[in-house]
């Protein structure tokens, strides 16, 4: 049986929790920070969550963890089996985690956590999250999924990219973000309305209080 671990606080961890929900797969957790480990280097070479450990070795980075479950769990399918299609979703997976999710990450520490953020941080988050968000509008179909008419890799990247790029914009620099995709509100909220996304919230929500006794721990 594969092992996931991290922690369900992690956005990309609980993009590889959703897809295994998605697909029925059992699988055992391991609740794990990223750390610098001896032990666990041996396992995820950065240091980084999530990791997942299968009978053949272990993977790291989230795409590619995806893309191995689609293949050893094929349904359903995470991906479209025509090679344009596929790397359509590829694609637009891509753009949400580059182009939403990372520069939303520069401003979680004041946004979350109650820290200072420089104002020229801020300052090139807006630019970038604006951007982003006009670009994924020029490709993503929105109809209702990001790729068209049925839920993909790229829907699971949008949820937890998007979500916390949205609430960055808004506490921030008080901006609609997703008004500036057209179709991207209503996707985010039927997304949301997934029985497996609840319950993956109300995880995430428990864990939320351990977690934030960690970081403070940190100094």
């Amino acid at each position: 049986m594969i092992s996931l671990y991290g922690f369900d606080v992690s956005n990309y961890y609980n993009m590889i929790k959703l897809a295994l929900a998605y697909k029925e797969v059992d699988y055992n957790r391991v609740n794990i920070y990223p750390n610098q480990s001896p032990e666990f280097l041996a396992l995820s070479p950065i240091g980084k969550v999530p990791m997942l450990e299968t009978t053949e070795g272990c993977l790291c980075e989230t795409s590619v963890i995806l893309e191995y479950i689609d293949s050893q769990y094929p349904t359903p399918s995470l991906y479209p089996s025509d090679a344009f299609a596929k790397a359509k979703v590829k694609e637009l997976a891509k753009m949400c985690e580059l182009y939403l999710e990372l520069p939303a990450r520069r401003c979680f520490p004041e946004v979350f956590f109650g820290q200072q953020v420089s104002l020229e941080t801020k300052k090139e988050t807006k630019r970038a999250l604006i951007k982003g968000i006009e670009a994924l509008a020029r490709v993503a179909k929105f109809n209702p999924y990001l790729a068209g008419n049925e839920f993909t890799a790229a829907d699971i990247f949008f949820l937890y990219s998007a979500d916390m790029a949205s609430i960055v914009a808004k506490k921030t620099f008080d901006i609609d973000l997703l008004v500036m995709a057209p179709g991207a509100k209503e996707l985010l909220l039927l997304l949301k309305e997934m029985p497996l996304v609840q319950q993956i919230s109300e995880d995430r929500k428990i864990a939320d209080i351990e977690f934030k006794k960690y970081i403070a721990s940190l100094g």
